[in-house]
C-alpha cells in the first residue's frame, strides 16, 4: 500500500522525537521520577531512563495519529459493496403525485420520510441532477409516495402538509420546502412554509387539522411493506406500463451513478444484479427501531 505524505511526515517526526529522546538519555542523568511506574493509555509500563512522562505521552500520541492514518488509508482502498438490486412487481394507481411525461419509458417511484436524514441527502445530492438529466428529458417519469417512519413524530403532519398544499397545486414547492437541509417540521413552521408558497390558509389549516389525508399515507405504508420495503428512502425503478412496474428495488440513498445504472439498463436491457462495482453508491437508510 502506498503511504502518503502526511503518513511518512509522522513516521519521521516520531522517530526524530525517539532518536532526540535517545541522545537526551545519554547526556543527561536520570532522575528516580524519571524510572517510576507510569499509566500511559490506561496500560502500566516502566518508561525508559531519560524520557519524562510527557515525551512519552507526546510519542504515544504520534504513533496513535499515524494508526489512524493508516487504518484510513485501508479502509479507503478497499472495494466498496454495491447494493443488491432486488426485482419487484408494483401496481400503479392514480392520483399518486408525479412529475415527467405520463409516457416516459422509466418510472422511479420514491418512499420518503421528510424527517429522514439521507431523504434530505438524496434529494440534495442525487435529485436535482437525476431531473435535469432524466425527468426534465421525459425519460423519466417520478412519482412521490409517503413512508413516514414510527420514529419520527413530525414526518405524518409534514406528509399531511404536502398532501393538502397539493390541493392547491403546490405540492412540489411544499415538498422542496420540507426536504430542505435545515428544515423545521413543527406545526408552526409548517404554517409558516403554507404562507410563503401563497397557500390559502383556511383550506389549508382545515385539511391538516382534519387529517384528510391520512388514509392514503397508511395506503402507501401497506403498499411499502407489501414490496419488502421499511426503510427510507427506498425507490422502485422500471419500465413504464399502463397500471404497473416490473422493476428493481433500490434501498437507501444511493448516489446518483447507480440510477444512471438501473435506467440505462431499464432503457436497453441487460442482465442485472447488482450494481457495476466502481459505481459510487451510498446506501444510507433509516430503517425502524
Amino acid at each position: 500500500m502506498r503511504i502518503s505524505r502526511a503518513v511518512t511526515t509522522l513516521i519521521l517526526s516520531a522517530l526524530l522525537n525517539l532518536i532526540t529522546t535517545a541522545a537526551f538519555s545519554q547526556t543527561v542523568r536520570p532522575s528516580t521520577a524519571d524510572s517510576q511506574m507510569t499509566k500511559v493509555d490506561s496500560a502500566t509500563s516502566r518508561m525508559p531512563e531519560g524520557i519524562s512522562k510527557e515525551q512519552a505521552d507526546e510519542i504515544l500520541k504520534e504513533l496513535k495519529a499515524i494508526h489512524q492514518l493508516l487504518e484510513r488509508q485501508q479502509t479507503a482502498v478497499q472495494p466498496q459493496m454495491a447494493p443488491t438490486l432486488d426485482k419487484v412487481h408494483m401496481t400503479l394507481a392514480a392520483g399518486w403525485y408525479a412529475i415527467g411525461r405520463e409516457d416516459a419509458p422509466v418510472t422511479v417511484v420514491e418512499f420518503s420520510d421528510y424527517e429522514c436524514p439521507f431523504c434530505r441527502k438524496f434529494h440534495s445530492d442525487t435529485f436535482p441532477e437525476l431531473k435535469k438529466n432524466y425527468i426534465d428529458t421525459g425519460k423519466v417519469r417520478f412519482i412521490s409516495r409517503d413512508l413516514p417512519l414510527d420514529f419520527h413524530p413530525n414526518a405524518p403532519d409534514a406528509a399531511m402538509a404536502a398532501r393538502c398544499a397539493g390541493e392547491q397545486n403546490k405540492f412540489w414547492e411544499m415538498r422542496d420546502i420540507l426536504l430542505g437541509r435545515v428544515a423545521d417540521l413543527s406545526p408552526e413552521a409548517l404554517v409558516k412554509y403554507a404562507t410563503q408558497i401563497n397557500l390559502d390558509m383556511k383550506l389549508f389549516e382545515t385539511c391538516l387539522n382534519e387529517k384528510k389525508y391520512g388514509a392514503a399515507i397508511q395506503k402507501d405504508v401497506a403498499d411499502a411493506r407489501v414490496l419488502g420495503i421499511r426503510g427510507t428512502p427506498s425507490f422502485v425503478v422500471g419500465k413504464t406500463e399502463k397500471d404497473q412496474i416490473e422493476g428493481i428495488r433500490i434501498g437507501g440513498a444511493a448516489s446518483y451513478v447507480v440510477f444512471e445504472a438501473v435506467i440505462r439498463n431499464q432503457l436497453n436491457p441487460s442482465p442485472v444484479g447488482v450494481v457495476p462495482a466502481g459505481s459510487g453508491s451510498d446506501s444510507s437508510v433509516e430503517n425502524p427501531r
